[in-house]
């Protein structure tokens, strides 16, 4: 199976609570399974860096609704 890509990453964030958070926790591991742009990239990881002093699930609900202002409209 190819890379997936950045479409592929939104959906499963917006639905798999488990993959938000080790997203969350992990970003560098589980991006590397996903052909992303370097806008992407740093967008993501910018998104993920924010708020570290909030709990893992507050960042992971902040991920989602970056990802789906920037990508999912």
């Amino acid at each position: 199976m190819g890379r997936q890509g950045m479409r592929e990453l939104v959906g499963r964030a917006m639905i798999d609570k488990a993959f938000i958070v080790a997203l969350v926790r992990d970003p560098d591991a589980l991006l590397a399974d996903y052909e992303l742009s370097a806008d992407e990239r740093a967008a993501i990881m910018q998104a993920v860096g924010r708020a570290t002093s909030t709990s893992e699930r507050e960042r992971a609900r902040a991920l989602q609704v970056v990802l789906m202002k920037r990508w999912a409209t």
